[in-house]
């Protein structure tokens, strides 16, 4: 006896969803195996695809920028999947050539060590590495946000934003603050600031969560550019500042991986 197989879920609309995208990743596989424009009718003979449906799908790509069409009607890639590309390698590289040296720092103290970038107005963590500690309740998962005047890591990249445009974010966010303990106005945020800046490292008191606290060090690449932020948290009870020289010291060590060479005095 057969057993029936059985029945999709999917919804109609999931399901041409679904066709819909393989059906652009058919055409996009197609013109990244030409290194010449291609016309529409190649493009529709190779994907299997009727010329109709290949001209609709090649209109919405070119529209979001991932297909580029010429006056002669022929398609290329567009420009927008060369930024997408750029993004996800410096991302990717980062964390790769961070994540070593992120180890040897939890190993050293026993705490979480995170990796942040700037995204806008906020950081969003693209790493990290646990406690281990199960007691150990921290927001900087990864995929997690938090706004940049409340985070360790965020200051470092208001500072160098300059003082006009650190005047136009708290303008523009109105400095929401995400504990009592969170900075609210701008006098108070210049002033820590300009700390941060002396320094070198910036610290979050229980500014985003009641309970934790962290310690930050900035990270650029070989073009001296701010690209993220290494971060050490901790709960209250154990906070340590004495830290902040050896989150320094790491961070400054995934820059020079990164091809970073400070200026000389």
């Amino acid at each position: 006896m057969t057993t029936p197989k059985p029945e999709s879920t999917a919804t109609p609309e999931a399901r041409t969803s679904i066709q819909v995208i393989e059906r652009m990743m058919k055409l996009l596989d197609v013109l990244a195996e030409h290194a010449d424009p291609v016309p529409l009718k190649q493009l529709a003979l190779e994907t299997g695809l009727h010329p109709s449906t290949a001209h609709r799908i090649l209109g919405a790509m070119t529209q979001s920028g991932f297909v580029e069409r010429s006056d002669a009607g022929v398609y290329r890639l567009g420009i927008r999947l060369l930024e997408l590309g750029s993004l996800v390698k410096s991302r990717i590289s980062l964390r790769e050539t961070a994540m070593p040296f992120m180890l040897k720092l939890h190993a050293a103290t026993g705490e979480s060590v995170n990796l942040g970038v700037r995204a806008g107005d906020e950081i969003v963590y693209v790493e990290r590495t646990s406690s281990g500690r199960a007691s150990v309740r921290v927001v900087h998962i990864v995929g997690a946000r938090a706004p940049l005047h409340t985070t360790a890591t965020g200051k470092l990249f208001l500072v160098e934003d300059g003082l006009e445009r650190i005047r136009e974010y708290a303008r523009r966010t109105g400095l929401p603050p995400s504990t009592p303990a969170s900075i609210t106005t701008q006098p108070a945020l210049e002033k820590e600031l300009d700390r941060v800046r002396r320094h070198g490292v910036a610290f979050d008191l229980d500014e985003v969560e009641a309970g934790v606290r962290c310690i930050a060090a900035g990270i650029r690449d070989d073009s001296s550019e701010l690209v993220a932020g290494l971060s050490l948290s901790t709960p209250s009870e154990r906070f340590n500042p004495d830290w902040a020289p050896l989150v320094k010291e790491t961070a400054d060590e995934i820059s020079r991986a990164l091809g970073y060479l400070p200026a000389r005095s």
